[in-house]
């Protein structure tokens, strides 16, 4: 079966409308950004337009099998070329989305490709995670949903995103193959920021059945001030 024919599958297992003829057109306009760009900066080692199909689209819709609401506002921390937040947008028109990326080239990628596909509702923030939650202090405790796509351990991304989510929020965290050391330290740090593991789901989706999981935390309290550290903090003494 081609990678074409796995992502409508995909799509369709997912309760997506694959005749919505607006949608698919702006997840191909989407692709063909992606890899004109990709020939001149680094955005993305899968190259293959098909692959790009359901090991970026697809995948990033996985987490629509955790987050079913209508309305959310989502933070994607370390956007990259988009993922998981573009695709989401896509899929979910009335979603508010805001993109977090330090790189400026990557923001300019994410410029053209959300004025190019006439998005709405959608914000680019250029910065790291550590240091913008502190200088916008609307961000912190703001989103209904943070996630992270191959950012970090489990430690370091919880402690980048709770800050971020509202009490009763969840953080979604897509991780891959054995995780049961990582797992058991995410729990330490997620007692410290706030939050607790509320699921963990198996990706099981044409074309994703080779492992993936959603992670999902649910912030039952605040996040202690103290959080986020720096940066270099983070590094060096990691939380769990």
């Amino acid at each position: 079966m081609s990678s074409a024919d796995l992502f409508v599958q995909g799509l369709e297992s997912l309760g997506l409308d694959v005749r919505d003829e607006h949608m698919t057109e702006r997840f191909f306009g989407y692709r063909q950004a992606l890899l004109d760009w990709n020939t001149r900066i680094n955005l993305t080692a899968i190259t293959d337009p098909q692959e790009v199909l359901v090991k970026h689209f697809l995948d990033s819709l996985s987490l629509l099998l955790v987050a079913k609401q209508e309305r959310v506002s989502l933070l994607d921390i370390g956007s990259g070329a988009g993922f998981p937040g573009l695709p989401l947008k896509i899929a979910r028109p009335d979603w508010h989305v805001t993109l977090l990326e330090a790189t400026g080239k990557r923001i300019n990628f994410l410029r053209e490709v959300i004025e190019h596909l006439q998005l709405r509702d959608i914000v680019i923030e250029q910065g790291r995670a550590e240091e913008v939650v502190r200088g916008k202090l609307a961000y912190r405790a703001g989103f209904d949903l943070v996630t992270a796509r191959a950012v970090s351990a489990l430690p370091t991304l919880l402690e980048y995103s709770a800050p971020y989510c509202r009490v009763g929020g969840i953080i979604v965290a897509p991780k891959k193959g054995e995780l049961s050391a990582e797992l058991e330290r995410g729990k330490r740090a997620a007692e410290q920021v706030g939050a607790v593991l509320h699921a963990d789901v198996e990706v099981d989706i044409p074309g994703l059945q080779d492992g993936r999981r959603l992670l999902v935390w649910k912030q039952r309290k605040p996040c202690p001030a103290q959080f986020p550290r720096h940066g270099s903090t983070i590094a060096k003494r990691p939380l769990g």
